[in-house]
């Protein structure tokens, strides 16, 4: 039909698809990238994870080529090359840095050229602090760089880190997290039936953490400042939300355990209903120490009307500025500071943060405007012009 197009093939390759926040927000990208311009595919070095199924829901293939192990290297590489072939892309993207190193080998072996765009999700403070594999890729990454026509950061931070890492790529853009402004908002009704849950009466104020387990999300540090709240006479209690955030981690048990937060502090686990979940708190949490670029977590709590008190690691001061509070990485007095401070404010104060956090939210990081700075960037940098059919 004259003035149809066919639609630009893109690869996506990422390093695995468990819940983050980098598989996130390719879920949501994926979601409101127009079909009639785009036809994605998505490879995964590793499993389908439990982002891999719900990218499949949306019509988007997902392969995963299980390259966990090096034994199944020989066969991924194989299953790999089939995938090529099939789709034959357009343009490759990388997603992480694992994903970043595989998509540029994957053009150099194309017989046919395809455009290549990096995308980078976190903050780089020092090599010392990643995996010895990640900081190999990352220094394999700093060698590679000019390969790209574009590498996109999730923040301006994670940007600067880079090039004083050794990147210097052709051309470097800053795109924030988008958020879905109608799915993350306030919900009356939210704080009820997260009290219930819970087994708290309706006046409790809750404090949410919602991160997965890991050392640079801090959640040490979180409960350490739970203590001192609770120690400061408030009503207060505290949940843990995100993978391995579970009863049975002793990483999680023992520091509750050894600061009596015992009966105070709810450990949810992964949580199928974010939106809900964080329409329910009073404050949200981001305690990190280290390798956020732009905490997706943040942008959902404000957009949801949620105060922050987060740590200064990425670009978290940036984007919560004067709704909330920002306070130093690893610091449990201040962070428990900042969160009595927020919770023994009047209501008259809380009402406006809340909605001065998520007004800032939909003007600056709704998901409609970061995904048409995709889209825009998809198009310069494919390799082909729109074909008319017929």
């Amino acid at each position: 039909m004259p003035g149809s197009y066919v639609p630009r093939r893109l690869m996506i390759f990422i390093t695995g698809l468990s819940t983050g926040g980098a598989e996130s927000m390719l879920l949501k990208l994926l979601s409101v990238l127009p079909r009639s311009e785009f036809a994605p595919v998505v490879v995964s070095l590793l499993d389908r994870g439990t982002v891999g199924p719900r990218i499949e829901e949306l019509g988007v293939p997902v392969h995963p080529l299980d390259l966990r192990r090096p034994w199944r290297l020989p066969s991924g590489l194989l299953r790999l090359r089939r995938i090529c072939r099939q789709t034959d892309p357009d343009l490759l993207i990388g997603w992480m840095y694992h994903g970043n190193l595989l998509a540029t080998l994957v053009q150099a072996t194309m017989a046919r050229r395809a455009g290549l765009i990096w995308s980078v999700r976190q903050s780089l403070y020092a090599l010392a602090l990643e995996r010895q594999m990640t900081a190999l890729v990352i220094r394999a990454g700093a060698w590679l760089s000019r390969r790209p026509a574009v590498v996109i950061y999730n923040s301006a931070l994670a940007l600067a880190q880079h090039r004083a890492h050794g990147y210097r790529s052709n051309r470097d853009v800053v795109i924030p997290n988008g958020f879905d402004c109608d799915l993350f908002r306030p919900r009356p009704e939210a704080r009820a039936r997260l009290r219930e849950r819970i087994g708290v009466g309706p006046d409790t104020l809750v404090i949410g953490l919602i991160a997965r387990v890991h050392p640079m999300k801090g959640h040490r540090v979180f409960l350490q400042a739970a203590g001192r709240v609770v120690a400061s006479e408030l009503n207060a209690h505290f949940i843990c939300a995100g993978r391995g955030a579970e009863s049975g981690n002793p990483d999680l048990r023992e520091p509750i355990g050894e600061l009596g937060l015992g009966g105070r502090v709810h450990l949810l686990g992964e949580e199928a209903d974010v939106a809900g979940l964080m329409a329910g708190l009073d404050l949200l949490c981001s305690a990190s120490i280290s390798g956020e670029g732009f905490p997706n977590v943040v942008g959902e709590a404000m957009a949801s009307g949620v105060p922050c008190v987060v740590t200064d690691v990425g670009d978290s001061a940036s984007v919560v500025g004067d709704t909330g509070v920002v306070v130093p990485p690893g610091n449990a007095a201040a962070l428990a500071e900042a969160c009595t401070r927020l919770l023994r404010e009047s209501t008259e104060m809380r009402a406006r943060r809340c909605a001065a956090a998520r007004a800032k939210t939909v003007e600056q990081f709704a998901l409609s405007t970061s995904a048409q700075r995709y889209a825009e960037l998809f198009r310069e940098v494919t390799s082909i012009s729109p074909l008319s059919q017929g």
